[in-house]
């Protein structure tokens, strides 16, 4: 005869809460390893005007923002004098 269904499930059971035993222990090891920052800086956050959070500190947003609109400003400002001299060519 045989052995019985319980005695295998049995085993089944205890081999799988072994692995998951060992997977546990694997990544706690591994959220042990990761570095991590300490620094105010890294664990800061900030609400935008839109209410969204984000990491980026207001000052930065803003000066972001202004260089932006200079570029596109200046973009535009070429591209006017260019229509401009083409126009001075076709004369």
């Amino acid at each position: 005869m045989g052995r019985s269904q319980n005695s295998f499930m049995k085993k089944k059971r205890a081999d799988q809460k072994r692995k998951r035993k060992e997977e546990k222990f694997q990544k706690r090891l591994e959220k042990k390893n990761q570095e991590t920052s300490s620094k105010l800086e890294d664990m800061m956050a900030y609400v935008d005007e839109d209410g969204n959070i984000t990491t980026v500190p207001p000052e930065e947003r803003e000066r972001l923002a202004r260089e932006k609109a200079a570029k596109e400003k200046a973009a535009r400002e070429k591209e006017i004098r260019e229509q401009m001299e083409e126009q001075k060519r076709s004369r």
